[in-house]
């Protein structure tokens, strides 16, 4: 597979999206030869694609790639290292003036200002067709809306900067526009591209926008355009313009639900089952297998249920998280830092294997004790807690807990042991343990963790079904739509369906809203999609704020089996959105800054 080749050319840029330099060094080409060939315009469009967010890399976030800092910032886990700004987040040891604040702000305008560049200069390219111009340029109008799209997740409203790349040396005062027309100029600039990309590419070509990556970042920003934190929240009153411009709307719109509820529906309708569906996999006797339908969906790169992967990533990073330390063992393949660790919350989240909370009476689910059981796909039993047997199969494939054997069977029966003084403990491990006494484990490899060459994922059909029969459920309650798509993420699971012999349906709108955001907790775990669901939700008061829970890590057994706070978290009302960058507040004398801060 040929990767992206994500070299900076022909553009330099300052450290505002306001102030660029479009004059480039002596080693560099200027525009005109830049865009004269394909081989050398192909490379700028190669930049423009550079800021997709390399998600596996949130140990450092921000920078010229735009890695987040959401799956250490929610409730799902925490990172042992102090360094990381994740956990400055949680504490709310953080402002306007944070490295990371600032490098999301400039580097998808960075990324914004590069595709309008390559949009604007496309046609002059002599050994081209215009066809293939025209394909070209569809992917940086695309890019350039996902863009936006990721800063309003961010930031709230945004400011447009329109179709033409600013001019070097101009000097702007522009407010930002309503987060309503943010989602219209990208819902719009996604249909425009989506009619232009195709639906796939060659081989060589794997990993560059399509028709479905354009389509459903369209229906994406249209779900957060509908979410209460945008729609009708008069917790947001006050986020005006200097000139008295509304930016959240104030009046809830039903028929915002409605409209994205048809976006995805009409996604499903153009490309499942024919471009992309739900990955499963059989085990050696050829019957389907939900645990490694659900483990190895992240393991096949460009599997039909890819939408968006990135191909260059720091997948090696995030696996020397996920490896536990593993002392004594003589291989650095099998030894890592476990330090990104799964919380209490998100363990308790995932269902028994009846398909049931854990807090139902009916699910199963013992407290204490220990039982002899075999993981799905382990080869020997153990003696493990009884709170992690029988659980669903995706519990498996997110969590690796105390007695857990390791996935690189090149060294067989590896047992991590998580309490104090075991072989990846808090002791044993110096700086290196995970703060929990979990440490997540989807998506990581069965072979050495120092190893690059596989995608990441960041858009996958489960998220498209999860989203649209969240959709559906609030514009049409009653649908049989939203029962049908969660049941399909729970068929591929290997749990109950809702409405099965076994398990009731949810009766109402709130019983099946509640249903689905704890699918889609489970089923999305550690995919950068909690941070901002919570977020959109307005529900981050509660879940992000106050004592986080974790197992008691500096003992040993039994006590390091107590479940125990780790951390008191910080989040009020203005952490629903980042500030905008401080520099940029003071020299834009119309951009005004998100309420609190």
């Amino acid at each position: 597979m040929k990767k992206l080749l994500y070299i900076l050319l022909a553009i330099g840029l300052l450290s505002s999206c306001r102030k660029y330099l479009d004059q480039v060094p002596d080693d560099r080409l200027t525009i005109e030869e830049t865009f004269r060939t394909w081989a050398t315009a192909q490379r700028f469009l190669d930049n423009v694609y550079s800021r997709i967010p390399d998600e596996f890399g949130q140990r450092n976030p921000g920078d010229n790639t735009n890695r987040g800092l959401w799956t250490g910032g929610c409730d799902e886990a925490d990172y042992v290292w102090g360094f990381v700004q994740s956990n400055d987040v949680n504490i709310g040891n953080w402002d306007a003036k944070s490295g990371f604040v600032g490098d999301y702000w400039r580097n998808f305008y960075k990324g914004i200002r590069a595709a309008s560049v390559f949009i604007d200069n496309a046609d002059k390219i002599i050994d081209l067709t215009p066809e293939l111009k025209e394909q070209a340029k569809a992917q940086a109008r695309a890019l350039r809306a996902m863009y936006y799209f990721y800063l309003m997740r961010i930031y709230g409203p945004v400011v447009l900067m329109g179709e033409k790349p600013v001019a070097v040396d101009a000097t702007l005062q522009i407010p930002r526009n309503s987060f309503e027309e943010c989602v219209n100029y990208v819902a719009d600039e996604l249909q425009k591209a989506a009619a232009i990309l195709p639906v796939d590419y060659s081989s060589d070509k794997l990993g560059h926008i399509t028709k479905g990556i354009a389509l459903a970042f369209r229906a994406n920003a249209m779900m957060y355009g509908a979410s209460p934190l945008y729609n009708g929240n008069t917790d947001l009153a006050a986020l005006k313009n200097k000139d008295g411009k509304q930016l959240i709307g104030q009046t809830y719109n039903p028929q915002k639900w409605k409209d994205a509820a048809a976006a995805y529906k009409a996604f499903i309708d153009e490309f499942v089952p024919g471009t992309y569906h739900l990955f499963t996999k059989n085990d050696a006797n050829g019957n389907f297998d939900p645990y490694l339908s659900c483990r190895d969906v992240f393991l096949t790169d460009w599997n039909p249920e890819v939408i968006l992967a990135r191909p260059d990533n720091s997948l090696g990073s995030r696996q020397y998280e996920m490896t536990p330390y593993h002392s004594g063992q003589d291989s650095r393949d099998v030894r890592g830092s476990g330090g990104l660790g799964a919380t209490q919350n998100m363990v308790d989240a995932f269902f028994t294997k009846n398909g049931r909370s854990i807090d139902d009476p009916l699910s199963g689910y013992v407290k204490t004790g220990y039982s002899d059981f075999r993981a799905p796909n382990d080869k020997v039993t153990q003696s493990i807690y009884n709170q992690w047997v029988n659980r669903e199969p995706r519990f498996y494939v997110n969590i690796t807990y105390d007695g857990s054997i390791w996935l690189n069977k090149s060294y067989p029966n590896i047992v991590t042991r998580l309490y104090n003084t075991g072989n990846s403990g808090k002791k044993t491990g110096g700086n290196d343990y995970t703060p929990t006494g979990y440490i997540v484990r989807k998506a990581m490899g069965l072979d050495k963790w120092d190893i690059g060459g596989r995608t990441l994922m960041l858009i996958r059909l489960a998220e498209i079904f999860l989203s649209y029969a969240e959709c559906v459920n609030e514009a049409d309650p009653g649908n049989p739509d939203a029962l049908k798509y969660i049941n399909l993420i729970r068929e591929r699971a290997g749990i109950p369906q809702y409405g099965s012999a076994s398990l009731p349906a949810p009766i109402g709108q709130a019983a099946m809203r509640d249903a689905i955001r704890k699918e889609r907790r489970v089923e999305l775990a550690f995919e950068n999609n909690r941070f901002f669901d919570v977020r959109r939700w307005k529900i981050a008061e509660q879940t992000e704020n106050g004592p986080i829970y974790g197992l008691n890590i500096s003992a040993d057994l039994p006590d390091f089996l107590k479940v125990v706070p780790f951390e008191t978290r910080v989040f009020n009302k203005r952490h629903y959105f980042f500030p905008i960058p401080s520099d940029d507040v003071d020299n834009d004398r119309e951009l005004i800054q998100n309420p609190g801060w």
